[in-house]
């Protein structure tokens, strides 16, 4: 059985998503973040970067939650990789997009309006960031012009990956509807049975 060491609600969540897609058995295992169970000894030799989501898969252990899921996918259900070899490098342009520039202007809002206290936090960091979203969200847009899913007619890692990160917008304040084609994108995803497991797992 697999062991994923991670909270749904941190960037574990992606790869339980993808445990429900591909229907592997699994075992969730919360780690204690408050009391730093993720820098211990036990936990650094899973880890030595000492974060979360951690994969144990027999032999097989694996950090980086996009590294997880391809692992996943790659094993367990191939065709959520794509079908040919143009949707499986779509797969990994997606994945890594939404991982190298999509996220990091997410995260720094993120920190900056949920976790940072009210007198300690930086307006500018908060203005440079959002300024960046809107072209990043327009690229995704167009993208995904006369398509279901980013892979074309087929959900895929594409779609589970840069979703997850998507999703985080609207507790930015961004509102997605104005992005008419991720909102139709966002609204077919929410439909999936697997993602619907998931966020049960993030409540």
């Amino acid at each position: 059985m697999i062991t994923l060491y991670g909270n749904a609600r941190t960037s574990a969540g992606r790869c339980l998503w993808a445990l429900e897609e591909v229907g592997a058995a699994y075992e969730n295992k919360q780690v204690d973040m408050k009391n730093k169970e993720h820098k211990s000894p036990e936990f650094l030799k899973l880890n030595p970067n000492g974060k979360i989501p951690v994969m144990v898969d027999g032999d097989t252990t694996l950090f980086e939650s996009m590294a997880i899921n391809f692992y996943l996918a790659d094993k367990y259900k191939p065709e959520l990789l794509g079908s040919n070899h143009g949707e499986r490098a779509l797969s990994s342009q997606w994945s890594f997009w939404a991982s190298s520039e999509l996220q990091p202007p997410i995260i720094e809002v993120f920190i900056q309006k949920v976790f940072m206290p009210a007198d300690k936090k930086d307006q500018n960091v908060i203005d440079t960031n959002m300024e960046k979203l809107p072209t990043l969200l327009k690229v995704l847009d167009d993208s995904l012009n006369g398509k279901t899913y980013l892979n074309g007619s087929a959900f895929s890692l594409a779609d589970l990956n840069t979703y997850t990160v998507v999703s985080i917008a609207p507790h930015l304040g961004i509102d997605l509807t104005t992005y008419k084609n991720v909102d139709l994108w966002m609204k077919a995803i929410s439909d999936r049975p697997a993602y619907q497991k998931y966020s049960l797992l993030r409540k």
